[in-house]
């Protein structure tokens, strides 16, 4: 065998290697999707938060809506959370947006979002073949795409002649070696390893601009394929991609990643002929007048993933519904929360502010949280889970999970403060909020704390504002009881059991005092019972302490 027939040979075995791993690759990927849907999504890698907020606040930059779930009730209500159990979702365009749409949402039905979900239901394989689409796009979390997009501006990474000139050395090399030239293999070598190099030294100072360019135009690229899939979004999405359907072309190196092992080898190539930075100098400047269709594209793609992830959520979960908008309060039939495996479901009729009270781990919090969460996911991806779900549109802040900030040298009860303030802060505008408290003002002594506390809910009651509250501060139920509703949650002590709670609501404030009983059951000293027995008798009796002698 002579040397260009091994050459000629080499190439092409090394072709087809690559083409039958891309092809298993794509089969894999498509099984992996199959199967993934009607179950709890799973992103070991990738969607980190700061990456998601990130996009979100950029976002934010050029966008508004109605409302938004400020940090504090994000963190409080364990949102990140929730929506991990949503993002069933195969690219970054997708999680960004469901991300997104968690933190930030219209007053109003959104009509888009409900059509998707309904085709989706119809047409389950034509939903599977958008999301492979979806999944051979993948995640990179940091992709900077949406700050690249905002900017609006090109950003120039160098001269393409130059590396133009470096990517076709080992072309010339490999050229000069066919015609048997020696010098041929020494110049195809050497520029291959000094390109190389130089490509991971350069990459070093561009990284941002490549990441943003090689998933932009994979993004195009998809939008290409999902554009020829019949949906009700296909006209809109035709309209915006028109523009850039030629981008793929010019940016031939960013290609849509299968996922592959061969993927090892495309990246290689790109390196050692400058690909990235050559395609790049091709896509900027037909990209600098189109990024308004770009964002578009990106908008439209984002929610046609949202919806596929809600079905998917709607699916799996036990119980959900789509909720109702009304002019009053929030009412509910079998609500639960969408954290706990075992949740128990309780109704909820809201109308006017409403203290729950109940010992510690009876349910209090997890009541309170679970109709904050709903009330989001209701206004948002219009799930609420529960078999009925009714409600009026209004902005939802909590003041739940409390600590001290020590960088801002604030202790725990002036950070409880600034929590409560910030809130009734967007009460005073005279927009619908719902109000969430858990332990109102516990980081005070007893009379401030019941006496600030009463204050705060008689004065949320001046506003078309509700409250749910949280205590363990039963005189607030007395106090109050011409201002709110009770509701509480109630434990049983026995000898044989200890402690038990059945997680159910009750109507009015709690009666029950069984945290000295307890202590008998955990066998505590007789005479330390009977004391604070006693004393608790006494207290009731004369609504003052007794002294000890």
């Amino acid at each position: 065998m002579d040397q260009k027939t091994f050459i000629v040979l080499l190439i092409c075995g090394v072709i087809v290697l690559l083409i039958a791993l891309d092809f298993n690759a794509r089969r894999k990927l498509k099984e992996s999707v199959h199967q993934k849907w009607g179950r709890v999504p799973y992103q070991p890698r990738f969607d980190k938060e700061k990456s998601l907020k990130e996009a979100w606040l950029t976002e934010k930059e050029f966008r508004s809506w109605s409302s938004e779930v400020d940090d504090l009730t994000w963190y409080d209500l364990d949102m990140f959370e929730v929506f991990e159990g949503i993002n069933l979702t195969y690219s970054s365009i997708g999680s960004e947006a469901l991300y997104q749409r968690l933190r930030s949402f219209n007053f109003g039905k959104d009509q888009r979002l409900e059509k998707l979900i309904a085709f989706y239901k119809e047409n389950p394989q034509t939903r599977e073949k958008i999301q492979y689409q979806f999944a051979r796009l993948g995640k990179k979390d940091g992709n900077f795409t949406k700050q690249y997009l905002a900017d609006g501006q090109s950003k120039q990474i160098g001269h393409v002649g130059f590396y133009t000139f470096l990517g076709l050395l080992p072309i010339i090399g490999l050229i000069l070696l066919l015609f048997g030239q020696v010098l041929g293999i020494y110049l195809a070598i050497g520029s291959l390893i000094f390109n190389t190099l130089y490509y991971q030294v350069k990459k070093q100072t561009l990284e941002t601009e490549i990441n943003s360019m090689g998933y932009l135009v994979s993004t195009i690229s998809t939008a290409n394929q999902v554009a020829k899939i019949a949906t009700p979004v296909q006209g809109e999405l035709r309209q915006n991609v028109k523009p850039l359907k030629d981008i793929p072309k010019f940016g031939f190196s960013f290609r849509v990643k299968s996922g592959s092992e061969a993927e090892i080898l495309f990246d290689y190539v790109n390196m050692m002929f400058m690909l990235p930075f050559i395609s790049y100098h091709f896509v900027i400047s037909r990209l600098e007048k189109k990024t308004k269709e770009a964002m578009k594209v990106w908008e439209l793609l984002g929610e046609m993933e949202v919806a596929a992830a809600v079905l998917n959520y709607r699916t799996y979960m036990p119980i959900t519904c789509q909720p109702e908008f009304t002019d009053n309060g929030v009412e509910a039939e079998d609500l639960y929360h969408p954290l706990l495996k075992e949740a128990v479901v309780n109704p909820v009729d809201w109308h006017q502010n409403i203290l729950v009270t109940g010992s510690n781990a009876s349910g209090k919090s997890t009541y309170v949280k679970s109709i904050a969460i709903n009330c989001i996911l209701a206004q948002t991806i219009q799930t609420a889970l529960a078999e009925k779900f009714t409600l009026q549109h209004g902005h939802v802040l909590t003041s739940m999970a409390i600590e001290d900030d020590l960088f801002a040298g604030d202790s725990y009860f002036v950070s409880e403060i600034k929590s409560i303030k910030r809130l009734l802060d967007q009460v005073e505008k005279g927009e619908r909020c719902y109000c969430f408290v858990d332990e109102i003002l516990k980081g005070t002594n007893t009379i401030e704390r019941i006496a600030s506390s009463a204050a705060v809910v008689r004065w949320l009651a001046d506003y078309p504002s509700l409250a749910f509250v949280a205590t363990h501060d039963i005189e607030l139920t007395e106090i109050l009881k011409n201002e709110c509703e009770n509701v509480h949650f109630e434990e049983q002590v026995t000898a044989e059991k200890g402690i038990s709670f059945d997680f159910k609501l009750k109507q009015g404030p709690a009666k029950t005092r069984n945290a000295i009983a307890l202590l008998k059951v955990l066998n505590y000293p007789e005479k330390l019972v009977a004391d604070a027995k006693e004393a608790a008798t006494f207290f009731d009796q004369h609504r003052k302490w007794e002294i000890f002698d």
